[in-house]
């Protein structure tokens, strides 16, 4: 017995469902639009490696959130030192970006005073400056972004200067926009810091946005690139019909590559900040 065709509009109800997996379009369901690719790693899941393998065991661990930091592609990873650590003067062919997740670390040139950078400090180290990077504490953890590949670590001999120069933010600097002065916050409560980047329709922006503690609501992506880390917190992700609720801790990343709402919810015991990286503005509410 031959089945019937199903409708178009009962076939794309078909078609979404095979988004649940969040995983991206499932071939075969023509005449639906594609579901933007979500994709959710917790923490608890990257996998560590030597930052530096010529330093042994002396080199900081490194765990990639997206890319890869020996190819020529944007690349997020985290970096985890041992109390104590501190670098000898080097320098890097690539500029990248940090936020401190935990515990304290310093960034500077080798004679500078020790400034010990705090959970949700920002800074940059331009590419070619020579430099120092240090931490203490229990846990030090901080996220590196780079716009592309490979991450080099070069000896100071090979210094250069590429015009740019360093930001070392401590988060009592910082300057956060509410609903009242940014179109980005369409909700009471939730706070957001630019940081780098044009913050316009099709401009790369990188941005720290705090969620207050008891939030309940949606941040919508509006264009191919978006990803976020969680910096504090552990706020819960979740896409309707997509994905199962996943709590998030420090470390954490999702991305999408299109318009997606992410749905979030945080505790009532603590704030939650995320760094995002993003092409054209993001919204919550």
């Amino acid at each position: 017995m031959t089945q019937p065709t199903p409708s178009l509009p009962f076939q794309r109800i078909l078609c979404s469902l095979a988004f649940l997996s969040v995983t991206g379009f499932s071939s075969g369901c023509e005449g639906a639009e594609p579901a933007p690719a979500v994709r959710v790693l917790p923490v608890s899941s990257v996998q560590w490696e030597a930052l530096n393998p010529a330093r042994g065991d002396r080199s900081p661990q490194a765990g990639t959130l997206w890319g890869d930091r020996n190819g020529e592609v944007p690349t997020g990873f985290l970096v985890r030192f041992v109390d104590g650590f501190s670098s000898p003067p080097h320098i890097h062919n690539v500029t990248y970006r940090g936020v401190v997740l935990s515990g304290r670390v310093h960034n500077d040139d080798p004679d500078a005073a020790v400034m010990w950078m705090p959970p949700g400090a920002y800074w940059t180290q331009p590419a070619g400056e020579v430099h120092i990077t240090a931490a203490k504490g229990d846990e030090n953890v901080a996220f590196i972004e780079i716009d592309q590949g490979p991450y080099l670590v070069r000896p100071p001999e090979q210094t250069f200067d590429n015009g740019e120069r360093p930001v070392n933010l401590d988060p009592s600097n910082l300057i956060w926009l509410d609903a009242s002065n940014t179109p980005w916050i369409d909700a009471s409560g939730p706070t957001l810091t630019h940081l780098w980047g044009a913050p316009g329709e099709g401009q790369r922006s990188g941005s720290l946005l705090k969620l207050p503690a008891g939030f309940n609501g949606q941040v919508t992506s509006s264009d191919r690139h978006f990803r976020a880390v969680v910096v504090q917190g552990r706020p819960t992700h979740q896409v309707p019909g997509r994905s199962a609720p996943q709590s998030l801790p420090p470390g954490s990343t999702f991305d999408a590559q299109g318009p997606v709402a992410h749905q979030l919810t945080v505790g009532a015991g603590e704030d939650s900040i995320l760094y995002v990286s993003a092409m054209g503005p993001y919204t919550v509410r």
